[in-house]
């Protein structure tokens, strides 16, 4: 493989919670970076200010857009992060979910094919598997969604599939759990209107920007009665999307990979660490389970421990937090 210093990477949603620190750990590896995002989630001031790589703004579903950015600059490779990802909006509005999270995907992979480019990184979602039948969730779990998002993900995994057989373009899709923290140099970080995420809500409760935080159903069969979730560092995330990049870049087939910590916290261990590290109390109200919310959400990530070599730095509760709280105070204050 040539040095990546030759290599331009175009990462679409670069200006987002995932894909800015992907932009940081390519720049990291030498690689240039071109960011494509419509800033509707991403942030041009991170991504001017503190990631320092050319932003265009604008659409993946812009064929004439993405045929300029192909035909100007010599990209190597396509990291694809620009999905709309709210599980309740899908539900209320999935047509909105199709469009962007599929159609914007066929078109950028149609202009991708025409300009001879065949190495394509997917930020896929654990979501494409539903309710877990086993846990921890290996890749060959049974895929069923149960709602618009997974299944618009799930489209675009099965699309990626028959594209390599047809066309021959080599995909990596990254199935993950739960993004937490931020850039352990304070560079980015998750900030998403509306929050939706547990970490940010509980910090943002810790900072009096909000009243409480709610934990919905404590009656789950769980330690403590309340769901676990897999929480896995944005960095670690990031780091396996260059190794993923890598293999591809090296003549790998395609492959979906599982990333999750391989370990699960439950909401109230969440509350407890967040309150040990910021040394704040706040108020916690406990209310109703919601709907479609499963016990345990943990992932195997053997497969990509294995196959790509990927060692998580940041596998500690306390250390995910910390780094999201360092970001909040500075973005919140």
């Amino acid at each position: 493989m040539s040095s990546s210093q030759t290599k331009t990477i175009l990462v679409t949603g670069g200006a987002g919670y995932i894909g800015s620190h992907a932009v940081l750990a390519l720049k990291e590896k030498g690689y240039n970076v071109v960011i494509l995002d419509n800033l509707v989630y991403g942030h041009r001031d991170v991504a001017e200010n503190n990631l320092k790589v050319e932003l265009i703004v604008g659409e993946t579903s812009d064929r004439a857009l993405l045929d300029e950015i192909f035909k100007t600059r010599n990209i190597a490779a396509v990291m694809h992060f620009a999905a709309y990802a709210y599980v309740g909006e899908s539900v209320e509005n999935p047509a909105k979910y199709y469009r962007n999270n599929v159609v914007g995907t066929l078109t950028l992979l149609e202009a991708m094919q025409q300009a001879g480019i065949n190495h394509f990184v997917f930020s896929s979602t654990c979501a494409t598997y539903g309710i877990p039948e086993t846990v921890p969730i290996p890749e060959t779990h049974p895929q069923n969604p149960i709602n618009p998002y997974g299944e618009s993900k799930l489209m675009v995994e099965r699309i990626l599939r028959d594209f390599d057989t047809a066309y021959g373009l080599k995909s990596v899709s990254f199935r993950y759990f739960n993004a937490a923290g931020a850039d352990p140099q304070g560079r980015t970080g998750e900030d998403h209107n509306p929050e939706t995420h547990l970490i940010p809500l509980i910090l943002l409760t810790a900072l009096g920007k909000r009243n409480a935080i709610q934990i919905f159903g404590t009656d789950y069969p769980t330690r403590d009665g309340t769901c676990i979730r897999d929480y896995i560092h944005v960095t670690d995330l990031a780091q396996a999307h260059v190794l993923g990049l890598e293999y591809l870049l090296n003549g790998g087939e395609s492959e979906v990979f599982n990333l999750g910590n391989g370990n699960g916290f439950t909401v109230r261990e969440m509350i407890a660490t967040a309150k040990e590290v910021t040394q704040r109390n706040f108020m916690v109200k406990e209310t109703e389970r919601r709907p479609g919310d499963p016990a345990m959400l943990i992932g195997s990530s053997e497969k990509a421990r294995h196959v790509l070599g990927w060692q998580p730095e940041y596998a500690n509760l306390s250390q995910i937090i910390d780094h999201a709280w360092q970001w909040h105070q500075k973005r919140h204050r």
